[in-house]
């Protein structure tokens, strides 16, 4: 029972949208056309992305190219920050934005402590904000960034590079104001890290030894010498490599197909073969409630849709009203669900794609991604949870509100 609980309470979208089917299908009771209610492309998509990912992930290439550019930052607390912002923001354009936070958030608590517990306390808090920030920022700009978007660059048709000159302008807005707010946190927060008695561990950031040491410390809380020396066995190395030539070959695989160039089916028959057979343990990355999750809503949404006077209503307040709507409807049931539920009624997929990148901004659960920070955050630092949760929604509703002001006034000047 307890497990049920636990379970209920950490799925609450997918218990949400289950729910929501089930009632719905009193309403239209199942028959032929629930089959055609669901995207299998996009769901054979989404399990080929989440698990490429997640195979690279494990093998641990995410953090070793972090580790590469953090040992050029030095021990300035200001371009440690940015380096750890930037990272989230642009690695979450190709491995998506829960992903990159999974990597980059217990990351970023291993680094500050190996400049100092001074530095810790005061960057900790604003600097794994602004990485969830960029997270969701940066996911928006490419059709595999987030779930969101691979659903709706499918539905609405449109060109790779047409997905992306569309979020280019508020992508290029958002970067440089989280350049200028990381930046102008590290004046205010300074003096720079002292290497104190963290010296010879800081020392080891800035060569390609620490880097499995620092894996391990963002994984575990401690380096363990003997899975040190595990990973630097020959058979092991040897088999590393190779896995990681095959996922290259299947992210490359999964990015022609989102592009049209190969047909779903055969994506997603070789990544599932290729997965179990020679890396099974990587199928456990994959977040099958949240396929479970689109499953639910297809089904809610094909229901709803065919009840004339729900549907009639929300395509009329929907319609032209797109990306306000898109933005508060994120607010109270995340922009997953949301993208989701609107795209039943309407066909001005542009402005609801803006809308619910958009709406990933303002509360804690606009992004589902947002909550995998907050729990790291809440495990890690219990007693500053409510720092986090402030200083998170102050910088949300700012970022929110530049992104609504460019939006509003790029369509002015358009009209």
């Amino acid at each position: 029972m307890r497990s049920l609980t636990k379970f209920l309470k950490n799925e609450i979208v997918l218990t949400v949208a289950v729910i929501l089917a089930i009632i719905s299908s009193f309403v239209i009771p199942p028959d032929g056309g629930y089959l055609d209610y669901v995207d299998f492309r996009t769901l054979g998509l989404l399990f080929c992305l989440m698990a490429v990912i997640g195979g690279l992930q494990r093998l641990g290439l995410f953090r070793k190219i972090a580790m590469a550019l953090l040992g050029k930052a030095g021990k300035n607390s200001t371009r440690v920050s940015l380096v750890l912002v930037l990272l989230a923001f642009f690695f979450s354009m190709l491995i998506t934005n829960d992903v990159g936070l999974i990597t980059f958030v217990p990351f970023t608590f291993t680094v500050l402590e190996l400049l100092g517990e001074e530095t810790l306390r005061r960057f900790a808090i604003p600097v794994v904000a602004l990485e969830t920030l960029a997270a969701n920022l940066g996911s928006m700009l490419t059709p595999i960034g987030n779930p969101q978007n691979l659903y709706l660059y499918g539905k609405a048709g449109l060109g790779t590079l047409e997905f992306i000159s569309l979020c280019l302008p508020y992508t290029i807005l958002a970067g440089v104001t989280l350049v200028l707010w990381t930046v102008i946190l590290g004046k205010r927060r300074g003096p720079e890290a002292q290497m104190g008695n963290g010296a010879a561990e800081s020392r080891e950031m800035q060569d390609g030894g620490a880097m499995l040491k620092t894996e391990q410390a963002g994984e575990s809380g401690m380096a363990s010498k003997k899975a040190g020396e595990d990973a630097a066995a020959p058979d092991r190395g040897i088999r590393n490599k190779a896995l990681l030539v095959i996922y290259g070959i299947l992210f490359v695989l999964s990015l022609l197909t989102v592009a049209r160039i190969v047909d779903w089916p055969v994506t997603f028959g070789v990544t599932l073969a290729a997965v179990a057979l020679l890396d099974v343990k990587t199928m456990k990355k994959v977040d099958y409630c949240l396929l479970l999750t689109f499953v639910a809503f297809f089904v809610f949404i094909g229901n709803m849709g065919r009840v004339p006077a729900f549907s009639r209503f929300l395509a009329e307040a929907v319609n032209g009203r797109e990306v306000i709507v898109a933005v508060l409807a994120s607010q109270a049931i995340s922009n997953v669900p949301a993208a989701l539920l609107l795209s039943g009624f309407t066909e001005n997929y542009r402005e609801l794609i803006l809308g619910v990148n958009f709406g990933g901004m303002g509360t804690l659960i606009a992004s589902m991604a947002s909550l995998i920070s907050y729990k790291y955050v809440a495990k890690l630092m219990p007693e500053r949870k409510g720092e986090y949760f402030k200083y998170f929604t102050v910088a949300n509703i700012v970022f929110l509100a530049i992104l609504l002001a460019g939006y509003f006034g790029l369509k002015s000047l358009s009209i």
